[in-house]
C-alpha cells in the first residue's frame, strides 16, 4: 500500500505549521479543539472517496468526502487526532486513530487515509480516548448503521467476505455486519458467539420481535450459518417481513424475508440486551 512503501516524511511533502512544542506522541487532555489548535499539520493523501465523519466514530454520519474523484486529489489539515480503539483497515494498512480534519472538509477521517507510513499523524497531538465502546443501546441507532453498508462501497453495497475487513474494520459477513450495527469490538464476534453470548443476546419469540432484533441460525458449518436484522413485518399475517443481512453472493442487503417462520426452521429470534427490554 502506498501509505507503507513512502520514504522519509520530507519525500511525502509534509509540511507541519504552526506547531507549538507538542512532541511526537504527546496526549493531551480531552478537552476539544480549543486545547489542542495550537499544533496544526498538513498531510497528503491517497486513494479515492474517503468519507469524513461527523465524530470520531467511523459509524457516524458523513459529513463530506475527500478525493472524490481522482486518487489523491485532497490535501488535508489536522489539528489533532483521536485513538477511537476500533482499528480500520485498507489493504495491508490499518489505524486506530481518527483526525480532527480542519479542511478540505471539516470533520473526522481514519488516518488510514493519509499517505503516510505511520498508523497515527505524526507531530500532532493525541487527544485522550473514548472509553471502550459499549454496544449502542439504540435500536434507531442500531438501524442507522445498518444502512450505511447499503451504499458504503463507492455508492454500492459492501461486498460479502468471510475473511477480508472493511474499512471500519468489521468483518465483512454476516455477524461481521450485525457487530458493526451493534458497535461491538471490530473486527465483530460470530454468528455462534451472537447466538450464545449471554452478554450480547437472550432468547425471544417470533411474536415478540420488534425493530433490530436478530433471526440467527447458529447451526451447521460456517457456510450454513446466518443471521439477519429484523425491521418490521410485512403484513397482518406476520407471514414475512423486512430485513438487514449481509449475505453471500450479494453483499449487503435490504429485503423481504421469511427466515424462521416456518416449521422446522433453524432460525431463532434473539434481542439484544444493549436494549435494555
Amino acid at each position: 500500500m502506498l501509505r507503507r512503501v513512502l520514504p522519509a516524511l520530507a519525500a511525502a511533502g509534509i509540511g507541519i505549521t504552526g506547531f507549538a512544542g507538542a512532541a511526537h506522541g504527546q496526549t493531551v487532555s480531552a478537552q476539544g479543539p480549543a486545547a489542542v489548535q495550537a499544533a496544526e499539520a498538513s498531510f497528503p493523501t491517497w486513494g479515492t472517496r474517503w468519507v469524513v465523519h461527523a465524530s470520531a466514530d467511523a459509524g457516524s454520519p458523513a459529513v463530506g468526502m475527500i478525493n472524490k474523484t481522482a486518487a489523491g486529489q485532497d490535501r488535508i489539515t489536522a489539528d489533532y487526532q483521536v485513538d477511537t480503539g476500533r482499528k480500520v483497515c485498507e489493504g495491508d494498512a490499518c489505524s486506530t486513530y481518527m483526525a480532527h480534519v480542519t479542511g478540505p472538509v471539516e470533520g473526522f477521517l481514519s488516518v488510514v487515509a493519509v499517505a503516510i507510513p505511520e498508523d497515527r499523524l505524526p507531530g500532532v497531538p493525541v487527544e485522550d480516548g473514548p472509553a471502550p465502546q459499549e454496544p449502542s443501546a439504540s435500536r434507531e441507532e442500531m438501524l442507522r448503521r445498518a444502512t450505511t453498508w447499503l451504499t458504503a462501497n463507492d455508492g454500492a453495497q459492501v461486498p460479502y467476505s468471510q475473511t477480508t475487513y472493511w474499512k471500519d474494520g468489521y468483518r465483512q459477513d454476516c455477524s461481521g455486519y450485525v457487530s458493526m450495527t451493534l458497535g461491538l469490538p471490530t473486527p465483530g464476534t460470530n454468528t455462534v458467539g451472537l447466538a450464545n453470548d449471554r452478554s450480547l443476546t437472550r432468547p425471544i419469540s417470533l411474536g415478540e420481535l420488534t425493530p433490530g432484533d436478530l433471526l440467527i441460525d447458529a447451526d451447521g458449518t460456517s457456510d450454513t450459518r446466518h443471521v439477519v436484522i429484523f425491521e418490521k413485518w410485512n403484513n397482518d399475517a406476520h407471514s414475512s417481513y423486512t430485513a438487514y443481512e449481509q449475505r453471500g453472493g450479494h453483499g449487503t442487503d435490504h429485503r423481504s424475508l421469511t427466515y424462521g417462520l416456518s416449521g422446522g426452521s433453524e432460525f431463532r429470534p434473539y434481542r439484544p440486551v444493549a436494549f435494555g427490554d
